[in-house]
């Protein structure tokens, strides 16, 4: 059973729009993939090519209802190498759990900050020190709305 509290239907209204639906209805997609690795260093001529298939939904969707995706702002998580343009991809079926990269909502705000459970604190900390964390004190409501899974990047060409 997942931890993960439901969002109030206040709050999904206002930010849901086609970005943010669930992945379920996801077509397949299988694009080749090469057997052999790429090389960051000295390029490998012994690569043998293999004629395989990656489905991106397969690979980086375990619960389709559960998983939704969203586009990122700002520079906080630039440490965890999330970065502005970045689109999340979000499971609301984990239980989130201290050093995940969680969604979560402050007082209503939507933000994305790796959770901190410790010794009976708990706080969304950055991943980049020009931001403090964020810890929950009485008065702040917090919602943690789902685990980040994973990330897509578009490259500039």
């Amino acid at each position: 059973m997942s931890s993960v509290l439901p969002v109030p239907e206040s709050i999904a209204a206002a930010f849901f729009n086609d970005i943010h639906r669930p992945a379920l209805a996801a077509l397949p997609c299988a694009l080749p993939l090469d057997s052999g690795k790429v090389s960051a260093g000295f390029p490998s001529p012994a690569a043998d090519y293999e004629d395989r298939r990656l489905d991106i939904n397969t690979y980086l969707i375990r619960n389709p209802v559960s998983t939704f995706f969203f586009p990122v702002e700002g520079r906080s998580m630039e440490g965890a190498e999330i970065f502005a343009g970045d689109v999340l991809v979000v499971d609301r079926s984990i239980a989130p759990q201290h050093g995940h990269i969680v969604v979560a909502f402050i007082n209503g705000e939507r933000l994305v900050k790796r959770l901190y459970r410790r010794a009976g604190r708990v706080a969304l900390v950055s991943e980049n020190q020009d931001y403090p964390p964020i810890e929950i004190r009485e008065g702040l409501d917090l919602l943690v709305w789902g685990v980040v899974i994973g990330k897509f990047k578009r490259l500039p060409i």
